[in-house]
């Protein structure tokens, strides 16, 4: 997840500069995918990412309830559609555009298949 969350972030970023010029620093990147509308498509994936973050570094133990619900919360997430809205059809669009999304989706893909809770 955390790959095809960077990747796509970078996606995003490469855009955001050709049409508003370059992001300073990493401070005004993090700013810019918190608050610009640029970026809010992101925003369910990073919020996604950031959960299974602290689900990990809990200090309580995660039931198998807890992964099942994430896990349906990935796959729920990651199905890009062309006539979709938000999320997924930005997600269609950077399938549709970058060979590296493509390859970091399907990785993840792979690993969901792998996964039986």
């Amino acid at each position: 997840m955390l790959r095809l969350h960077k990747t796509l972030l970078d996606f995003e970023r490469e855009g955001y500069e050709r049409a508003h010029g370059k992001i300073a620093n990493s401070y005004a990147f993090l700013q810019l995918v918190m608050s610009d509308p640029w970026f809010a498509w992101l925003r369910p994936l990073s919020h996604l990412v950031v959960r299974i973050d602290e689900m990990m570094e809990a200090e309580q133990e995660t039931t198998v309830q807890d992964i099942a619900k994430v896990l349906t919360e990935v796959r729920g997430l990651l199905k890009p559609s062309e006539a979709g809205e938000g999320f997924e059809r930005n997600y269609y669009e950077a399938l549709q555009r970058t060979p590296d999304v493509v390859l970091a989706h399907a990785h993840v893909k792979k690993l969901l298949t792998l996964i039986s809770v």
